[in-house]
């Protein structure tokens, strides 16, 4: 589905094309991916090895002039390899808060589900809270602070599937898939893209990435647009196939993610389409079907729920 017309320009269109010179043939998931950071939540990726994870998130930091960090999830990682810890420092006499690699701006997860649940757990409150607690001392996290999580197939070795009260901490779940012949054509022709990021510079500034947070903030929703979510949430809760609805909490984050498309794509309202489109990354991981509907994918049940609302 198009959510763009004819003649119609974003305003960060030139920094999604130099985007694409990195992340090639996958324009649709570095406009999602932005889209997240843009709303102020999180991403999850669910691919295999080697498809360009790593390199989408790099790639976004970079543009958007971000401190990153990649943080290796294992089955042995314990709560402070991720927060930090405070170590006691002769010299000082006291003891000194060292902050761990959740302290970026664009974190990289690589792996989340090879982790125990403990592990994933101090990782998805510093997500949801925004700071880490260590000690009884509060410690704010730098803003913005966005996340990408990368988990392994299920079927894998070795995993520890996130439940799904924490997958709902996640505002978009993607997946980026192998390239297109052509891209993968260039790719292999192409220069490295590590050397490439190493020279790339960044486009924005926090000033301005602030003012674009309030911009979208101030993206118009008609009355009409919210009734037609509103309703699509009602009629999850209720779908015979469906185990539990949306949360408000996933509701509210819908509407904050197309208010973002929407603006990404230089419009100053929400359109019923961006709601659709947006449905899919955004809804697919939180939905479990009913016991007595079987086993139904995500995607399905979506697709279902979008069917059996009508458009305004």
């Amino acid at each position: 589905m198009n959510v763009t017309r004819p003649g119609q320009t974003g305003p960060l269109d030139d920094l999604l094309t130099e985007a694409s010179r990195i992340i090639l043939g996958k324009d649709e998931a570095l406009r999602l991916a932005l889209t997240c950071l843009l709303a102020g939540g999180h991403l999850l990726i669910e691919d295999l090895p080697g498809v360009g994870k790593t390199t989408l998130a790099h790639t976004l930091a970079a543009l958007l002039g971000l401190e990153f960090r990649r943080l290796q999830f294992t089955a042995d990682m314990l709560p402070a390899d991720i927060l930090g810890a405070s170590v006691y420092e002769p010299a000082r006499g006291e003891f000194r808060f060292h902050p761990g690699p959740v302290f970026a701006q664009v974190l990289l997860a690589d792996e989340v589900n090879r982790a125990t649940p403990r592990a994933q757990s101090a990782l998805l409150e510093a997500m949801e809270e925004g700071q880490v607690s260590v000690d009884g001392v509060s410690h704010p996290l730098p803003q913005p602070f966005f996340v990408i999580a990368t988990q392994n197939p299920r079927e894998q070795v070795g995993t520890f599937p996130l439940p799904e009260s924490q997958l709902d901490r996640f505002l978009m779940r993607l997946a980026i898939g192998y390239p297109g012949p052509a891209a993968e054509r260039a790719l292999l022709q192409g220069e490295a893209r590590r050397d490439l990021l190493a020279r790339m510079n960044p486009r924005v500034d926090p000033a301005q990435l602030r003012g674009w947070s309030n911009e979208i903030r101030g993206v118009h929703v008609a009355d009409v647009v919210l009734d037609y979510l509103l309703t699509l949430l009602r009629a999850s809760r209720e779908h015979s196939a469906i185990d539990h609805g949306v949360s408000p909490r996933a509701g509210l984050a819908w509407l904050r993610a197309a208010q973002a498309w929407a603006w990404l794509h230089g419009r100053r309202s929400v359109r019923p389409d961006d709601l659709q489109h947006l449905a899919l990354p955004v809804l697919a991981h939180r939905l479990a079907p009913a016991h007595q509907a079987g086993f139904i994918e995500g995607g399905e049940l979506v697709r279902r729920l979008l069917e059996g609302v009508p458009v305004p």
